[in-house]
C-alpha cells in the first residue's frame, strides 16, 4: 500500500507533533493509519464493511526476518528510521545526567513521558511514577527482554520497588488483568502474531508475580503503559524534576563513569558509534 506521507503527518497533527513521538508510537500510528486507509478502500469496493482486523500468525512474522537489513530487537540509537540512514548524535556532556540522556539519547521519549504523566495525574506513588518514566528508555539500547535490561540499567540509581516494576512490567504486558484495568493490546497481535504463546520463562515469571507482595507495582506500569500513545499529547520532563531529584541517585562522576554494575550500558548509549 502506498502512503501519502503529507496526509499521514497531517493526520497526527503536523510535523511538530510527530517530532514528539517515540519510535513505538510512530510505528503504531502508521499501522493505524494504514488500517484506516485499507478499511476505506475495502468499503469503497463494497467488500469489507464491518470485517474484523486479520492479525498475522507467528509463522508469517518469522517469514519476514530475512526481508529486513536489521533485526527487530536492535535498539533505537543503532538504526535509522523508515529505511533512512542514521544521523550524527550530539556528544554527551563530560558528566552526563539522566536529563542529558533524556534530551540526547531517549528523545523524544513521548511514550514514557505520557505514561508517567498519566500515573502522576491518577495519584500513583512517586516510585510508580518514576518507573513509568523510565520503563521503556532502554529500548534505545536493546529491545528483547527490555524489562530485565531496563531494570539492570536503572537499578543502581532508583528505589527497589521502581526497579522491580520496570523489570516485570514486560511479563505482565502478556497477561490481561480486568480488575486492574489492563487488556491484552491489539498491538501485540500485530507484533507477535495472533497465535503467539509467551515462552515458558515468561509464564513462570507471571506465576511468581501473581503471588508476590509487589504484584501491583509492575501491573500499574502496564496500565499506564497501555494508554500512553496519544500522538497529540503535549508532555515534557519538567513535571518530574522533583521526583527525579528525590529518587534518582545521580553519580557525581556522571552516568557511565561511576563504576556501577550498569555503567557500561550508559557508555554504550553515550557512544553507539564506537566500534569496540
Amino acid at each position: 500500500m502506498e502512503i501519502d506521507r503529507r496526509a499521514f503527518i497531517a493526520s497526527l497533527g503536523g510535523a511538530a507533533a510527530v517530532s514528539l513521538m517515540d519510535h513505538e508510537a510512530k510505528a503504531e500510528a502508521l499501522e493505524h493509519y494504514m488500517e484506516e486507509q485499507l478499511d476505506e478502500m475495502v468499503a469503497a469496493q463494497g467488500q469489507g464493511s464491518g470485517q474484523p482486523e486479520k492479525f498475522p500468525t507467528v509463522a508469517e512474522i518469522e517469514a519476514q526476518i530475512e526481508t529486513r537489513p536489521f533485526r527487530r530487537g536492535t535498539g533505537g540509537v543503532f538504526t535509522g528510521q523508515r529505511g533512512q540512514n542514521v544521523k550524527k548524535l550530539e556528544p554527551m556532556p563530560d558528566k552526563p545526567t539522566l536529563q542529558d540522556f533524556f534530551r540526547l539519547r531517549f528523545a523524544p521519549a513521548n511514550h514514557v513521558l505520557q505514561s508517567a504523566t498519566r500515573a502522576l495525574k491518577t495519584g500513583m506513588s512517586e516510585e510508580i511514577v518514576l518507573a513509568c518514566l523510565l520503563h521503556d528508555c532502554v529500548l534505545s539500547l536493546i529491545k528483547p527482554d527490555h524489562g530485565w535490561w531496563g531494570a539492570q540499567l536503572f537499578e543502581p540509581y532508583i528505589p527497589e520497588k521502581s526497579a522491580f516494576a520496570i523489570r516485570y512490567h514486560q511479563t505482565l504486558r502478556f497477561f490481561p488483568d480486568e480488575q486492574a484495568g489492563y487488556e491484552y493490546p491489539d498491538q501485540y497481535y500485530r507484533i507477535f502474531g495472533h497465535d503467539y504463546t509467551p515462552p515458558q520463562y515468561i509464564q513462570d515469571t507471571y506465576k511468581m508475580l501473581k503471588n508476590h507482595k509487589w504484584y501491583m507495582e509492575p501491573r500499574l506500569v502496564t496500565v499506564n503503559d497501555l494508554y500512553a500513545f496519544d500522538p497529540n499529547a503535549k508532555v515534557s520532563i519538567e513535571p518530574f524534576q522533583d521526583i527525579i531529584g528525590r529518587h534518582f541517585k545521580q553519580p557525581k562522576e556522571g552516568l557511565g563513569y561511576d563504576n556501577s554494575p550498569s555503567a557500561h550500558m550508559w557508555r554504550t548509549l553515550a557512544r553507539p558509534d564506537n566500534p569496540l
